[in-house]
């Protein structure tokens, strides 16, 4: 059984008198990437705040590793065009890192030609990934991500996913990300958790998709050639499952879709 890093049981969050969630479970453990997704308004961010202890719960319980390491990136980042703040500077706001770490994961993230450069001053994707080193600088044992890929296009996205993926590996860590992009997020995640005030269902990506509650939020499954990952196999998956998941292995699927195609037109 993998560690677990956060659970929450039965948990419930009423904001101002409004239910935002009610009655959801949901458990993160070291090395597999659990993904929420589900409408605008759904509770999606809420429940990101509760698992990182930034929000009070209103009834439930959250249960997480003793001196759990957590790693956070936001959704966006707002900065006054006067502020001078260079993405070296803006790193090194990060607390508790030791110095070493800053050149390291700059470098693991192809960003060191940033570090001078001024932070409003970067693209979409640019700043992705400094939001992304920033989280990288707590060591952690949990990631948490709310949006990763907004405003990047789906080749950014993919690679973004893919790094993210590859970073969960290599720091044998949890993820918990939110995503709009139900698409894609096919491709990156072991574990699917579709909310709307509530967990309408769970599983694995491919499961989820196929699940009435799934279909009556976002409406019928995505043609074949519009899914960059269909995962078929004749077993069930355990901890040393060692498929390839990534998005290379969906744009080697959609190619293979599109020769296909050709073939037969």
């Amino acid at each position: 059984m993998k560690d677990y890093l956060i659970k929450l049981r039965n948990v419930s969050f009423i904001r101002q008198g409004r239910t935002i969630l009610k009655d959801v479970n949901l458990d993160v453990h070291r090395g597999e990437i659990v993904t929420l997704i589900g409408p605008n308004g759904a509770g999606k961010s809420s429940l990101l705040k509760l698992a990182l202890g930034l929000e009070s719960i209103s009834s439930g319980q959250r249960i997480c590793l003793p001196d759990l390491r957590i790693g956070y990136m936001p959704q966006k980042m707002s900065l006054p065009e006067t502020l001078p703040l260079s993405v070296k500077h803006f790193l090194q706001l990060a607390k508790g890192y030791h110095k070493s770490q800053l050149m390291q994961v700059c470098e693991r993230l192809s960003i060191t030609e940033l570090l001078t450069r001024p932070m409003q001053r970067l693209s979409g994707g640019e700043l992705q990934r400094v939001l992304l080193a920033r989280a990288l600088l707590a060591n952690p044992e949990l990631l948490v991500l709310d949006e990763p890929v907004q405003g990047l296009d789906v080749s950014g996205q993919a690679e973004l996913y893919h790094l993210i993926s590859n970073l969960k590996d290599e720091l044998n860590c949890g993820v918990l990300m939110v995503s709009h992009d139900l698409h894609l997020v096919m491709a990156a995640t072991n574990k699917v958790i579709c909310l709307n005030g509530h967990v309408c269902c769970e599983g694995h990506p491919q499961q989820v998709q196929h699940d009435p509650s799934y279909l009556e939020l976002f409406g019928r499954s995505m043609p074949a050639h519009l899914v960059p990952y269909t995962h078929h196999h004749d077993h069930t998956h355990g901890e040393h499952c060692h498929h390839d998941h990534g998005p290379a292995h969906s744009e080697q699927a959609h190619a293979e879709h599109t020769n296909k195609e050709k073939g037969d037109n």
